[in-house]
């Protein structure tokens, strides 16, 4: 029986509490998603159906963190529950009443609701109930899907040696169909779709359902487990305009567009579905909009619309790798699609350049169900490229056991922009991407993904980027100034397509998994699109080593020590309840998202791992990881036991897994390691340089303060300050912060003598704390544009304004809020609204 959900459980207060995740997933798997949409920009929403196709569930009492892959294909019951013979109930519409909801004779159905809620709680002891993830949809009908009346589906059944039972033909058909080879995928999602325009069974027993905050819970007449459950439904339904799942919005040249922004509730306000990372299903999408539109989704064809008399346009996308429902994106706007100008593209690395890293060799498949944990020598043998064995993820069709995959340095890509961006698009992302990918594939290996789209989202996106599938969102704060910021993003939302999408965190709060890898791997890749010495790089390390340092440094002071946790469930991470339930601690904390915790807690772990195993081995270790676990989702423990097996002379130095979830994972504050380490970093060329000019400028603004009277020719008014790059020059002005006094005069010399209005976001935004600290009138215009244009950096600038209690600053602040906030993150609007409010 699905556990119901108790009432204090149900009113969790979404601006404070954990995200709870109901779907019952160890009794039924949704395996793959059909659906059909319209995009309705009169009314901002998105309306049509989805089908799901099912199958029952392990079914064990609990999942245990050393329990076998998750994700993995699992076998139904071989046989099918009957219904209880009950009198069909065929359901009359009253007079008035809409045919959405109900069907007369066919397809039944009862929606639950008001004072009818008690009787179905008080039903759910009697049958089974499928409970999916659902917020702030419009439910309008659930039907069961008769997938004996398409012709192809008899096909299945050739090769049975006995014919299925009585009633239970739609189980066999449904089971035989998920069971399909992945060499069959194309027949099999010809026969996925022909499924989803089925019609409903004749006289089928009606389908209630009953939604609540977090939920939508299904229940068909007389079926007491899952066995007897339908393995394919239909739900009709309409997202809502203020669904927290997509962002009705306006571009920057003022049309609108909708998008999934990354929401903390995922996607569950957009389709019915099931978020557990566990529950990865595979899906087709059609998707109507206004031929006008473009619409891009996290599907691996690229698709060539069909235009329809009507002036629509259809897409159509796909997917084939198993991926969990929280991946699937969507974006839909008039972006056009920004060109690449001859003989601007960044220099590409080459396979010559790329020297190869010492200490193991790597494939690109195993034969192994699980990961090995023994001798160095279990890892060697295999050469870079497709194993002739098979992989240990669940049968799709992987990029890995393909040769020209391995070839391919850069995957196909396109960057889409709106018109008013192209320009600096085209001039700061198209030339960096192939370099970007390239450097990507020398370091490991074989892209995920068969190509890449990048979009440049509207200002109100609250991040600088976010990775899906095959498709990068990227704010427009990485437009300005200097490339760096831009190419050093797509080298870290590049990262994820290895960790976080085709290798997951299979419990939500290990975000450590995800961003700590991408931070690590960011800083290598750019490093290698830039093509630096190894001197050179080690300097550029230490340099933003040290930049992310200062600045957890500095989140942990102000941070809640629970949400300094790497690990917050610590040993029962990866633990659900009986039905597969669980909760993401954290998960709906408004000002989770601008913390950085995870990714820079994350990055110094595996810096830390890195200092007992030297940088190249640790990066091909890195390599090897990925060819062992691609496809499937992992917990901290299966990538640090498989560190600590391969590499045993660490342990013998002391290094454990108890240890590093005691130091890094399972406590807040900062290891000590850390500390010490970052004394070292301060000793590195690029910030003694720094440090040189910090010194320069201290003096500099001794002698232009008040009342000190100046000669002409006076020295102090003829130092040369040293040309920097932005990281230094971020580290410059960081480091000028710290003096409480700085005059007009000082700070006009300091903008002019680095250009500052020029630089990238990550420089602008610390010449503004600056400008506010010191009440620098002659720039707050440098502040107010910022606050516009950088919706994404900008939010705890709000802060440092309000707290001056200058009321020309609050008012300022004031100001821009009422310009940005209609167009605002909701996160961001939350927490600016309680600063300024």
């Amino acid at each position: 029986m699905a556990e119901m959900q108790s009432a204090e459980e149900s009113d969790l207060d979404p601006n404070k509490d954990d995200l709870p995740l109901r779907a019952n997933t160890n009794h039924m798997l949704v395996r793959h998603y059909v659906l059909d949409l319209t995009i309705h920009f009169e009314s901002k929403t998105i309306g049509g159906s989805i089908v799901l196709f099912l199958e029952p569930g392990k079914g064990k009492s609990m999942e245990t963190p050393d329990s076998a892959p998750s994700g993995e294909s699992t076998s139904p019951s071989p046989l099918c529950e009957q219904p209880k013979q009950e009198p069909q109930l065929h359901l009359q519409p009253q007079a008035g009443a809409s045919q959405t909801e109900v069907t007369v004779e066919t397809c039944d159905h009862k929606h639950v609701e008001g004072t009818e809620a008690r009787s179905w709680q008080e039903g759910a002891s009697d049958e089974f109930t499928l409970v999916l993830d659902c917020c702030d949809l419009s439910v309008s009908k659930v039907e069961e899907v008769d997938v004996a009346s398409v012709p192809g589906m008899r096909a299945l059944l050739d090769d049975c040696e006995q014919p299925p039972q009585a009633g239970c033909l739609s189980f066999t058909l449904v089971e035989r169909l998920l069971a399909l080879s992945s060499s069959c995928w194309k027949e099999q999602h010809d026969l996925y779709l022909q499924c989803s325009t089925a019609p409903c069974p004749q006289g089928a027993a009606a389908l209630s359902f009953h939604t609540d905050r977090w939920s939508l819970q299904l229940r068909k007449r007389g079926v007491g487990s899952p066995s007897g459950f339908p393995r394919a439904l239909r739900i009709w339904y309409e997202t809502k305009p203020k669904g927290a799942s997509v962002r009705w919005t306006d571009t920057q040249d003022g049309r609108c567009c909708v998008y999934t922004m990354g929401s903390p509730i995922n996607n569950r306000a957009l389709f019915p579905c099931q978020e557990p990372p566990v529950a990865m299903s595979t899906w087709q999408a059609t998707v109507v909009a206004p031929g006008e539109y473009t619409v891009l989704l996290s599907g691996e064809n690229q698709v060539v619309p069909v235009q329809k008399e009507s002036g629509l346009s259809r897409w159509a996308y796909y997917v084939t790798m198993p991926m969990p429902a929280s991946t699937f994106t969507l974006a839909v706007g008039q972006w056009h699609e920004a060109q690449a100008k001859s003989g601007t593209g960044v220099p590409v690395l080459t396979e010559s350049s790329n020297s190869s890293t010492p200490g193991v060799s790597t494939s690109g498949c195993s034969s192994v169900e699980k990961p090995c944990h023994g001798s160095n020598q279990e890892f060697q043998g295999a050469a870079d490229g497709p194993a002739q064995s098979m992989c240990s993820h669940v049968d799709y069709p992987c990029r890995f056991t393909l040769t020209e995959a391995w070839r391919e340095a850069i995957i196909p890509h396109r960057v889409f922009s709106p018109t008013c961006l192209l320009p600096q698009v085209e001039a700061v992302v198209v030339p960096h991407l192939p370099a970007c990918l390239a450097a990507a594939h020398a370091v490991l290996g074989v892209h995920p993904f068969s190509h890449l789209d990048v979009l440049i989202v509207p200002s109100g996106f609250s991040s600088l980027g976010m990775a899906s599938p095959h498709i990068v969102f990227l704010s427009q704060s990485v437009l300005m100034g200097p490339a760096h910021l831009c190419g050093a993003r797509l080298c870290h939302e590049i990262a994820h397509a290895w960790f976080g999408l085709v290798i997951g965190a299979r419990d939500w709060t290990e975000e450590w998994i995800s961003e700590g890898f991408a931070t690590f791997l960011e800083d290598v890749l750019w490093a290698k699109v830039q093509q630096l010495s190894l001197h050179e790089e080690e300097d550029q390390l230490h340099l933003r080593a040290l930049l992310r340092w200062r600045r957890l440094h500095d989140e942990l002071q102000n941070a809640e020590q629970e949400l300094q946790i790497l690990r917050p469930h610590k040993e029962s991470t990866g633990v659900v309840s009986e039905s597969g339930a669980s909760t993401v601690k954290h998960g709906l904390n408004p000002e989770k998202p601008f913390m950085q915790v995870h990714y820079l807690k994350g990055y110094f772990l595996l810096k830390f791992l890195a200092s007992f195993t030297g940088h190249e081995h640790f990066l091909a270790f890195l390599r090897l990881f990925v060819s062992l676990y691609h496809g499937r989702l992992v917990l901290s423990q299966d990538f640090l036991r498989m560190l600590l097996d391969h590499f045993p002379d660490v342990k013998r130095r002391g290094l454990t897994l108890e240890g590093i979830y005691a130091d890094w994972l399972d406590a807040p504050g900062i290891p000590k390691w850390l500390t010490e380490e970052s004394a070292a970093w301060l000793q590195s060329p690029l910030v003694t340089e720094v440090q040189q000019e910090v010194t320069k400028w201290i003096h500099f603004s001794r002698g232009h303060g008040k009342g000190t009277k100046r000669k002409r020719g006076d020295p102090c008014l003829k130092v040369n300050f040293k040309e920097m790059g932005p990281e230094q020059t971020v580290l410059l002005l960081e480091m000028l912060l710290e003096e409480e006094k700085m005059s007009a005069g000082v700070l006009q010399t300091l903008e002019r003598t680095y250009d500052l209005r020029t630089q990238d976001a990550e420089v602008k935004h610390r010449w503004c704390e600056l400008v506010v600290k010191h009440k620098y009138s002659a720039a707050y215009k440098d502040v107010e544009d910022f606050l516009i244009d950088n919706q994404a950096m900008g939010v705890y600038l709000y802060g440092e304004l309000m707290l001056q209690e200058d009321g020309r600053q609050q008012a300022l602040a004031r100001r821009c809020f009422s310009r940005a906030q209609e167009h605002m993150d909701p996160a961001a609007l939350a927490v600016v609204s309680e600063m300024i409010l």
